[in-house]
C-alpha cells in the first residue's frame, strides 16, 4: 500500500494547488477591491489563474485538434479521426481527410510513450496531413488500463509497431520520434525476418536512442548511476482507487514531469513569471504561445512499470539494441537481415535529450542496406523538440523527409522509385 499512498498523496498536492489557484483568482477578482488602488491584487488573481490552469492540465489528455485540411482544390476539408485497430495499451490512429482522393503517401506516425500523450507530435501530423495519408500510435495512459489486461514492456510496443505496419502493409512510411526510434527499427528487422512481405517502404528515425553511449548525455548518465533496484524503489508506485487502473504499477506522470521541469528548471521559472506578469497586466491571452506550449507539457500520462523499467535496462544500461541483441517474443532480432527498407537519420545539432550520434548508430547496424538506401541529416541549431514539431521540422526536415519518401517510394527501397512517384503525381 506503501506506493499506493504515494501516488495518491502525488494527486492530493496537486488538486490542493489546483483548488488554492482557483480561491486565489476567485477572491482577489472581486469586484470590491477595484476600490482599492493595489497592484497586489491583480498579481494575486493572475497567479491564481496561471495556477488554476497549469495544475489542472496535468490530468487532462489533450484534443488533437486538427478539424480540417487545404486540399489542391483549395477547400477546407474535414478530418475526422478514426481508431482502426483498437488495443488496450494503445490504438492505430487515423486522420481521415473526407472528401480528398487518398494520397499515395501512406505515413505512420510512431509517437513516443515517455511521459506526453501522442498529441506531442499535434503540429507533426498537421504538417504532414496536406501531402500524406496519416496514422499516428496514440498510447494509452497506464492508470486507466486494468491490471487484468496484463503487462506492457517494449516487447509488446514492438509487437504494436509490427501488427500496425502489417495492418497498413508495404507501401507504409514509418516516422519513429524518439523514444520508439530503436523498438520501430527492431520492430523493421522482426518483419524483414519473419514476414518480408510485411516490411515498410521507407523508415526514418528522428532523434532516438539506438546507442545512448554514443553520445552521452544527463538522460544517459542518470541511466548509468542508478541501479535498477534503486530505479524501481524510486519511480514505480502503484495506481490509487481513483482510476480503473488501480493496483498497477507504474512511473506516475506527475514524477516524471517533476523531471521535466528539473532538466530546466530556471527556464521553466522564468517563462511562468512572464506568463503571471502578462496576465496581471491585461496582456495575456487564452491562446497565446504560452499556453499552447504548456498546455501540452504539463499533461503528462503514466508509462507501465515494465515498460519503463525495461527501457531503461535493455536500452540504456545493456544496450541490446546497440549491439544487435534484442529479442522479440523469444525471436532474436537481427537488424543486418534488413535489405529492402530505405532508413533515414534525423538528427538536432543541440539535442540534449538524444544527441547527434545516438540515432545515427543505426546505420552501421544495418549492415544489409547499400549505402543509396541511407540517408542522414543533422540540422543545425536544432534542439530535440525543434527536430519534429519546430521551424527547423517545417521549414528544412520535412522536406527533406517527403524527398526521401518519394525516392523510395515503389522501388522496395533500391531507390530507383522517384521517377514512377514523379510520374504518378503528374
Amino acid at each position: 500500500m506503501k506506493g499506493m499512498a504515494t501516488y495518491d498523496l502525488m494527486e492530493a498536492i496537486r488538486n490542493t494547488n489546483e483548488w488554492m489557484g482557483a480561491s486565489a483568482r476567485a477572491f482577489a477578482s472581486y469586484p470590491v477591491w477595484g476600490m482599492v488602488p493595489h497592484p497586489m491584487f491583480k498579481v494575486m488573481s493572475a497567479w491564481g489563474r496561471v495556477t488554476e490552469r497549469s495544475f489542472a492540465r496535468m490530468v487532462i489528455k489533450p484534443d488533437w485538434n486538427i478539424t480540417s485540411v487545404v486540399a489542391e482544390d483549395g477547400r477546407d476539408h474535414i478530418v475526422e479521426e478514426v481508431v482502426e485497430i483498437a488495443r488496450p495499451f494503445g490504438d492505430l490512429l487515423r486522420f481521415k481527410v473526407h472528401g480528398r482522393p487518398d494520397k499515395p503517401r501512406r505515413v505512420l506516425l510512431c509517437a513516443p510513450m515517455s511521459g506526453h500523450y501522442a498529441t506531442l507530435l499535434r503540429s507533426t501530423v498537421a504538417s504532414l496531413l496536406p501531402d500524406c495519408e496519416v496514422w499516428v500510435t496514440d498510447w494509452h495512459n497506464a492508470r486507466d488500463i486494468p491490471v487484468s489486461e496484463g503487462k506492457f514492456d517494449i516487447e509488446d510496443y514492438t509487437l504494436y509497431l509490427t501488427d500496425f505496419i502489417r495492418h497498413l502493409g508495404p507501401d507504409t512510411h514509418v516516422i519513429a520520434v524518439c523514444q520508439p526510434v530503436p523498438l520501430a527499427l527492431a520492430a523493421t528487422a522482426y518483419l524483414a525476418e519473419l514476414e518480408p512481405e510485411s516490411q515498410p517502404r521507407t523508415l526514418t528515425l528522428i532523434g532516438g536512442p539506438v546507442d545512448p553511449d554514443a553520445a552521452p548525455t544527463e538522460v544517459t548518465d542518470f541511466g548509468e548511476r542508478v541501479t535498477m533496484g534503486q530505479l524501481e524503489h524510486l519511480a514505480i508506485q502503484r495506481v490509487g482507487f481513483k482510476y480503473k487502473g488501480v493496483g498497477r504499477l507504474v512511473y506516475p506522470g506527475l514524477l516524471q514531469l517533476g523531471g521535466f521541469i528539473s532538466m530546466n528548471l530556471e527556464r521553466h521559472a522564468q517563462a511562468f513569471t512572464d506568463k503571471i506578469a502578462a496576465e496581471a497586466q491585461g496582456s495575456g491571452g487564452e491562446r497565446d504561445k504560452h499556453n499552447r506550449f504548456y498546455d501540452e507539457y504539463l499533461s503528462v500520462m503514466d508509462m507501465t512499470a515494465e515498460f519503463y523499467l525495461s527501457t531503461v535496462e535493455r536500452i540504456f544500461k545493456d544496450r541490446e539494441i546497440a549491439r544487435n541483441e534484442f529479442v522479440v517474443d523469444g525471436h532474436k532480432v537481427d537488424i543486418g537481415k534488413v535489405t529492402n527498407v530505405a532508413v533515414k537519420i534525423v538528427e538536432g545539432e543541440k539535442d540534449d535529450i538524444s544527441a547527434p550520434g545516438q540515432c545515427l548508430a543505426a546505420l552501421d547496424l544495418l549492415t544489409g542496406l547499400s549505402d543509396a538506401q541511407k540517408a542522414s541529416h543533422v540540422e543545425p541549431g536544432a534542439g530535440h523538440y525543434g527536430i519534429f514539431a519546430g521551424k527547423s521540422w517545417r521549414n528544412n526536415i520535412r522536406p527533406l523527409v517527403m524527398e526521401f519518401m518519394d525516392t523510395h517510394a515503389g522501388d522496395g527501397g533500391s531507390g530507383k522509385g522517384q521517377l514512377k512517384v514523379a510520374v504518378s503525381n503528374g
